[in-house]
């Protein structure tokens, strides 16, 4: 495969552009990934790059992994492709014990524990929410590489009932903890990184030359600090490729400044920019209600569908309470599901984590398994980590069984059926995980060896690189930054839930507008936003009100409660003692 092959105009300009700062521009569901990984294949195959002197930087480690096994699939293997925290963390391993004879300091593995010694350490007893909310402190001030001092002279406010004076104190105490215990915390890798490379020449040389062509992912997602650490990698070479989206800055409560994108052609003299706006996720009405919601706003890419002008224009309902919202939605999943729509892509998207409760009881009720991202890992479940220990062991063991066979043996020993439970719940979850695994080793290459199978599930699990199991998927707004879904329903869409009730700033709310953007554009096919009066009388979201009534089409919210209603009704016949009454 050609790492030209399948681009669009200017993803292939992006691609073919080599030389010199560049800035991507890049949509949602434009194809992002896929320019980074071809532009780094292209210049391998041309001779313009040599793998091991590429670095390329992302934000999380599922999404260097996947640069990885793009890079792979593209015949291009070497590239440092890692998180920013992971470059540095390996640099300064390698580095640190050529400079002082010993080794780096350990990583802190829990923040607010080691806060908490050192709140005993000077005679304090402040709650875990305080100690928490101190430890925020102590990351937004690294991030934006403010001194303890600095910090003292800009907070006018303290933290529950610790007076600024003693938040400061508390974070001297801290530092002073994590020094006597040769301890670095997860701002400090890239803080001691930067300090290594600032203080140590032949260090900064070393890195300059193992690494000349740069490429930074996410780039509106970058801090003051990874922003200096960048400039400190790169030196006063040009060879420079960042790409991002101003729109889908969701993260400055940690430190994201898309400054940095916006700005990028005015610091690097001589840049090229490059806009990808052909989006290849999303049908036209999708992007119609994405594009009204940011109209005018700084950045801001006017996105047009690669499908042309078809698609189900995307609806909005208003509920009584959260509950009838959560069951009118169950009620639609259960509809989609049941003409012939995989569960794996459907998914509720909501604000806050408290908000999944709800949905998680319709769609148990309703006999729908449901998946929440950011709680447990998949190889955390019990059931996949008893099914890998013995997999493992019998991968040493002699066995008469074919690979597959033994697997499907091994699981179903384990309670895999050849059907799903009806009911939801934990039982449903257990044979979606047991099925997960099944699949896996279906679709393993030809020739895989059980030993070969488990070794690979092991890699996987270090990896976090997780199966997608065939349930609706669950997920805040935040958790959904860069998946997709063919079919998205986004609840919640009210005043104080979306904008939330704490962003008052017209910044906060700017955030809040382009989190409902991240949403938005998560939607393939249909998009539907709802939400629930309740006793507080919500308002919709004034986003409803920008979005304006051209770009959606009003539900029907009783036809939505009926059905809910009537779903609910027969779930709970079936499965409360006595055909008990449903929940109010």
């Amino acid at each position: 495969m050609s790492a030209l092959d399948g681009l669009d105009p200017r993803q292939l300009e992006a691609v073919t552009t080599l030389r010199g700062p560049l800035v991507v521009l890049a949509g949602a569901g434009t194809g992002k990934t896929r320019v980074i990984t071809h532009r780094i294949a292209h210049g391998v195959d041309t001779g313009a790059y040599s793998p091991g002197r590429v670095m390329a930087v992302t934000f999380t480690a599922k999404a260097a992994g996947e640069m990885r096994g793009r890079l792979r699939a593209l015949g291009v293997e070497g590239v440092a492709a890692r998180t920013f925290h992971a470059a540095a963390l390996a640099q300064l391993n390698f580095f640190w014990p050529q400079l002082t004879g010993d080794s780096a300091p350990t990583i802190a593995s829990n923040k607010v524990k080691l806060l908490a010694h050192a709140a005993d350490a000077i005679g304090i007893d402040p709650d875990v929410a305080t100690l928490r909310d101190v430890a925020g402190e102590i990351e937004w001030r690294k991030v934006r590489m403010q001194s303890i001092e600095d910090y003292a002279a800009t907070r006018t406010r303290g933290i529950g009932r610790l007076e600024v004076a003693r938040v400061v104190d508390l974070q001297r105490s801290y530092e002073k903890l994590k020094d006597e215990r040769r301890q670095l915390d997860f701002e400090d890798v890239l803080l001691a990184c930067a300090g290594m490379l600032e203080a140590e020449p032949q260090v900064t040389q070393a890195v300059r030359e193992q690494y000349r062509h740069f490429t930074v992912d996410e780039f509106q997602d970058v801090s003051p600090l990874q922003h200096r650490l960048l400039d400190l990698w790169l030196g006063d070479r040009r060879d420079l490729c960042v790409v991002g989206d101003a729109s889908q800055t969701i993260f400055s409560f940690a430190g994201a400044d898309s400054s940095f994108l916006l700005e990028f052609e005015r610091e690097h003299e001589g840049a090229r920019m490059v806009r990808l706006e052909v989006n290849h996720r999303s049908d036209a009405p999708i992007l119609a209600v994405a594009n009204a919601l940011m109209r005018d706003r700084p950045g801001a890419l006017e996105l047009v569908s690669a499908r042309g002008d078809g698609g189900v224009v995307p609806d909005w309902t208003e509920f009584d309470d959260d509950e009838a919202e959560a069951r009118a939605v169950a009620s639609r999943i259960s509809a989609q599901i049941a003409r012939g729509i995989d569960p794996r892509r459907i998914c509720v998207l909501y604000r806050a984590h408290a908000q999944s409760a709800e949905i998680v009881r319709a769609l148990s009720d309703a006999g729908i398994a449901s998946t929440v991202l950011g709680g447990r890992r998949f190889f955390e479940l019990p059931e996949v980590r008893q099914a890998v220990m013995e997999l493992r062991a019998a991968s040493v063991a002699p066995n008469d069984r074919g690979f597959v066979d033994t697997v499907r043996f091994i699981l179903r020993e384990r309670g895999l059926t050849d059907d799903p439970p009806e009911a939801g719940g934990a039982l449903r979850d257990a044979w979606e995980a047991r099925a997960a695994l099944l699949r896996l080793a279906e679709e393993a290459p030809e020739g895989t060896t059980l030993r070969e199978f488990a070794d690979e599930l092991v890699s996987r699990a270090k990896a976090q690189d997780e199966p997608a199991l065939q349930t609706v998927t669950l997920a805040t707004l935040h958790a959904a930054k860069g998946l997709e879904w063919d079919h998205v329903h986004l609840i919640g869409f009210a005043e104080g839930l979306l904008p939330i009730a704490y962003a008052t700033t017209f910044e906060q709310v700017d955030e809040e507008r382009r989190l409902a953007y991240v949403g938005i554009t998560r939607a393939a096919r249909t998009l539907s936003l709802s939400w629930g009066r309740g006793p507080r009388e919500r308002r919709a979201s004034r986003f409803l009100r920008e979005i304006g009534s051209g770009s959606l089409r009003a539900g029907d919210a009783r036809a939505a409660n009926g059905a809910a209603s009537r779903r609910a009704a027969s779930a709970s016949a079936h499965s409360s003692p006595q055909g008990a009454a449903p929940r109010r």
